[in-house]
């Protein structure tokens, strides 16, 4: 099967990708503690990678309350901003461009990872039924149980508002080309739209409207901070992700999407559920996507190449990000253009290890 619409560039915002090959945000957990800050193994395990249309940086805290994972990197310091600059700088210098993914855990998060030891914050004081990573004693990384989280103050989103902003800054500081908002996987925007983990009773719950605010206030503060031309969003409709099951949520999904299109953000990124044990996107749904979204869509989601060319040319998507695939195949532009083979993922080094995500594979180049 011919892989020519694949490899054609794209307009995406202010931004002109030379393929529509992006490579999904992916949390590796390797981040200097205390401080969150990347580390010059982001440096390589990035620049290794610059032939993706588009980095879809790994989730970064906006805050300190947001951490949800030890080992996750940060965009709220100036420390962590004269890391990420070199980070882009390096992948600019090998030809590529950047998103940084913009995340607020919620609850998925544990008192140890939390200032002074306080609860993690959510829409409602619903424990999630999933686990986190915290740092133990010895230094490894360990799952545990998220802590059960408690409720938002009205007047507080307000300062998170204000964390999205500011980390919008800081990103653009850092030399970004775009941010990615995190709305997905059942972290705190993903929680506003779940009736499973919100229950409020106020303006933020209740109504399909009503549960859609947040994010779309997040929205809206992240691109008066850049302009839409350089924000998009990671949206996760229909999926099972972090104790939610959103696959009977399909009018909330239709209705954000609906809203995300009147802002012409950059791109609308959808991570489909099939990949973590939901339900695979119906062709009818797919349509209804399309109707609402006249914009830029990126499709994630075990996609094959094959699969991404024939949704591309039916008109359903404009790119796709590869996830695991780009772990274990810094190169994996130039395999899928020329048909190699591809590396199989090693565990072993998901969280550690050397930046190729792979340990006894050689390279296409080499």
């Amino acid at each position: 099967m011919s892989l020519d619409k694949l490899f054609t560039p794209l307009q995406v915002g202010a931004v002109t990708l030379n393929n529509r090959v992006a490579m999904a945000p992916l949390t590796r957990l390797r981040n200097t503690e205390p401080g969150d800050v990347p580390t010059e193994l982001s440096v390589q395990y990035y620049t290794q990678r610059a032939s993706a249309g588009l980095i879809i940086a790994e989730g970064t805290h906006i805050s300190r309350t947001a951490k949800g994972y030890a080992g996750a990197p940060g965009i709220y310091s100036e420390e962590q901003v004269a890391a990420w600059s070199k980070v882009n700088a390096s992948v600019h210098a090998a030809g590529g461009k950047t998103a940084l993914q913009l995340w607020h855990t919620g609850r998925i998060s544990h008192r140890s990872l939390q200032p002074d030891g306080e609860a993690p914050v959510a829409p409602s004081a619903i424990r999630a039924e999933s686990n986190t990573n915290v740092r133990q004693p010895d230094g490894s990384l360990a799952r545990v149980p998220c802590d059960e989280p408690r409720a938002l103050e009205i007047s507080e989103l307000a300062d998170i508002l204000e964390d999205y902003r500011r980390a919008t800054d800081n990103a653009r500081r850092a030399g970004f080309d775009l941010v990615e908002i995190h709305g997905a996987h059942g972290y705190l925007l993903d929680q506003f739209l779940s009736p499973e983990a919100n229950v409020r009773t106020d303006a933020y719950g209740g109504s399909v409207e009503n549960r859609a605010r947040f994010l779309l206030e997040v929205v809206d503060a992240v691109v008066a901070e850049w302009d839409a031309e350089h924000v998009g969003i990671r949206i996760s409709p229909l999926g099972v992700f972090n104790g939610l099951s959103n696959v009977e949520e399909q009018d909330i999904a239709l209705y954000v999407i609906e809203q995300l299109a009147k802002r012409k953000l950059a791109f609308l990124h959808i991570s489909e559920p099939d990949w973590a044990g939901g339900p695979a996107l119906s062709e009818a749904f797919r349509q209804e996507i399309r109707k609402r979204y006249p914009g830029v869509i990126i499709a994630a989601g075990g996609y094959s190449a094959e699969k991404a060319e024939k949704l591309i040319g039916e008109g359903y998507i404009d790119a796709v990000a590869f996830g695991r695939s780009y772990i274990a195949n810094p190169d994996l532009v130039e395999r899928l253009r020329s048909g190699a083979a591809l590396n199989t993922p090693d565990a072993a080094t998901f969280y550690g290890g050397d930046a190729r995500g792979y340990t006894d594979y050689p390279t296409l180049n080499n």
